[in-house]
Parts: C-alpha cells; structure tokens; sequence
C-alpha cells in the first residue's frame, strides 16, 4: 500500500546531504553555489529494460553503478567532469527499505567521485514490470575542443565488462526473462580514466559504445573511414556469441550490442602504444587494445567481424 507521507524522507535526506560539500560545489538550503566558472554540459539517461533483472534480483548496488556509467561514460566522450547529478528513481511498488538501499549507494558511489546530489524524485508506479533511475548528469569542462577522429588516427578499444546496459529488448526478445548473472553485470565506468588520459594525450575523437554501438563512430568521421579490425585482443564475452548464434546478423551485432568493446578513443600513431600500455597497467577493471585505424574514405565505419568471416560496412 502506497504511503504518500514518504516516512524514509529523513533518512534520504540525510545520505544525499553528505554529498552537499564538494571540491565543485556547496548545497546549503537546497542552494547550489558553484565553486568553479567554466563551461557546462548537462546530460540525461536511464537504465532502460535492464532494470527488470535488476528489480527481479534486488541488486541495487549494480542497478546504481549501471544509472552513473551511461550518463559519465556520455559526459566523458565530451570531456565534460561530473559535479552534480539530480535523479528520478520509478520502482513498481512502495518498498522503503529498496528505496534507502538504492539512495544510499548511490550517495556512497557520489561521494567517492566529488558529485553533489542536488534533487531528485522517487516515484511509484505499479504499471511497472522493472525499476529505472533516470539521472540529469552536469558537468564542466576545463578545455573544450572538438570531437574529432582524424584521418590516420589509431582507434584504441576499452573492453566492457559484458552486456553493459544497452541491448537489453533485443536480449529479452531472444533469451526470455530468466534471470541469468550476466543480466546484472554493471557497465564499466570509463570517466574518470578519461578525463586523466585527456589531460596529458592528445586524444582526438572518442565514443562510448552504447545503443547504436559502432554506429556512433559515423558523426565522428568526415573524408575518413573506420576500419575496425578483429585482430585485436578484446574478446566479445560468451553471451554474445550466444545471441549470435539465435539468428541475429553480424550487420545487427554491431550496431545493438558492444561486443566486447565499451569505448573507443582516437588518438596519433605514436601516442598509441603508451596509453594502451598505461590503461592496461592501471587497475581499473578493464584492458585496451588497438582496435584499428582512420583511412582516407567517405565515413563509413568498416568492421571485420569477431563472429564470422564477414566484413560490415555502416
């Protein structure tokens, strides 16, 4: 039964306002004052039908991590650093302890990346089968500068840690609604080792690999193409060779699902093998490799496939 007195808004409050002093900003009386006066970008993104394995498994911690990978993986490719976030969490039913549980990971995952919870919405909605998290994502950026793969540029891989969150109609069209542990995998969250990379490589274009996956290299490109090789180390993980095998193309793999590959920086030759090299050597869960490379061409993106002998041309 809907309690419309909210009786967790003591407790919520309390988690989000450990996050209302930052290194960007300060929140006093639901004020925002900024500490910093450079250009801004605002993003907004959800989870999508990936959260209802989330809702089905309560596992709330990997649903958070999934809201805050698509909107700072978004903001990263615009070397854009995250400062505040206001979300809108829609579960289907009113369960106060999942309400503080989801709050309080997300204050946790907030806190640890200098981001300030300045509002957000909890809504119940019974016409639910899942829960999502939509989030307004802002964020500054120091140096803006075009984002632009040139021609003969390296195109470096980030592998993803599986599924990430996108594809998830297509999944529950072929495989059904079991729950299955690789349902829940949460994306990997690329930003901040960017935005480190950004600082000291010249990185020309980059992309994450999301809904519309190598497809979105295309407004990347101008006189060039993308040739993605499948000589590269970046394995797709064994549940898309599963997909694959229920009768989806290899043309459909690649521009629905990541297949392997989470992000995609385009840099010069010779930067190339150091920030593979430092990325791989960092820790952070997840390894790169060159991918392939900017050809003189009309922008379309080529990809020899990991699935097949086929050549796929966007």
């Amino acid at each position: 039964m809907y309690n419309p007195e909210k009786p967790y808004t003591k407790e919520i409050l309390r988690l989000i306002r450990r996050t209302h002093d930052t290194p960007y900003v300060s929140v006093k009386d639901g004020l925002v004052m900024k500490k910093f006066s450079y250009s801004e970008l605002h993003h907004s993104d959800g989870v999508g039908t990936k959260g209802i394995y989330h809702w089905k498994q309560r596992s709330f911690h990997e649903f958070v991590l999934d809201a805050l990978a698509m909107n700072l993986n978004d903001l990263a490719f615009c070397r854009a650093r995250p400062y505040a976030v206001i979300d809108h969490l829609l579960i289907p039913e009113d369960d106060h302890r999942a309400i503080v549980e989801i709050i309080s990971h997300l204050s946790d995952e907030c806190l640890k990346r200098n981001i300030s919870i300045t509002g957000g919405e909890t809504a119940i909605h019974d016409n639910l089968r899942g829960m999502d998290m939509g989030m307004t994502m802002l964020g500054f950026v120091k140096n803006p500068k075009p984002n632009r793969l040139l021609s003969g540029d390296v195109l470096i891989g980030l592998g993803s840690s599986g599924l990430q969150s996108n594809g998830f109609t297509k999944v529950r069209e072929l495989l059904g609604e079991r729950l299955r542990p690789e349902f829940i995998v949460p994306a990997s969250i690329y930003s901040e080792t960017i935005l480190d990379l950004d600082e000291r490589y010249d990185i020309h274009g980059m992309m994450h690999i999301t809904g519309g996956a190598y497809t979105k290299l295309k407004p990347l490109l101008s006189s060039s193409d993308a040739m993605i090789t499948n000589k590269h180390l970046l394995e797709p993980h064994s549940i898309f060779f599963e997909i694959y095998k229920q009768g989806v193309s290899d043309e459909d793999m690649y521009k629905t699902f990541n297949c392997g590959v989470g992000f995609v920086l385009g840099v010069g030759k010779d930067d190339a093998p150091r920030l593979v090299a430092e990325i791989n050597d960092s820790g952070k869960g997840f390894k790169a490799d060159v991918i392939g490379e900017l050809v003189p061409g009309n922008g379309r993106v080529v990809v020899q496939s990991k699935f097949s002998d086929k050549r796929i041309i966007y």
